[in-house]
């Protein structure tokens, strides 16, 4: 049995400041651009990695959801309270970089981390966490 990971989701307010941002400054492709029942659904992936992608949906993709709901997961997405992603990098230091000028809210500066990895944190337009490791040599 072989199974790959496909699609992932990260929770956006706002597609044209996350495209601005996954597109422009963390350099993934658009995969999909399309209205879907109500809602926009956009994908990016890593020219590198053709068979995964990242799912930029609304913060409660459900056209069911009470009110009560959308508020609640709108306001944890605005505390930074949602899962965010981890991407590898070859070059951590660069990577940090390159986002920190352009504007990206920094989290966590490049350190090695006693795991094995040299990682940074930063925060996307809609307050996702997302960690850029390399491994470590020794």
């Amino acid at each position: 049995m072989d199974i790959k990971l496909a699609t992932c989701f990260i929770a956006v307010d706002d597609h044209d400041k996350a495209l601005a941002f996954y597109r422009d400054i963390l350099g993934l492709e658009v995969r999909n651009d399309v209205a879907f029942e109500g809602m926009r659904w956009v994908t990016v992936g890593s020219p590198a990695q053709p068979g995964v992608e990242i799912v930029l949906e609304p913060p409660l993709a459900n056209p069911n959801a009470s009110p009560d709901d959308k508020q609640a997961m709108a306001e944890l997405l605005a505390k930074g309270m949602l899962r965010g992603v981890i991407f590898s990098t070859d070059d951590v230091d660069a990577t940090f970089e390159k986002i920190r000028s352009a504007g990206g809210e920094v989290l966590q500066e490049p350190i090695d981390q006693p795991y094995g990895v040299r990682d940074c944190a930063f925060r996307d337009p809609a307050g996702n966490m997302l960690r850029f490791n390399q491994p470590r040599t020794s």
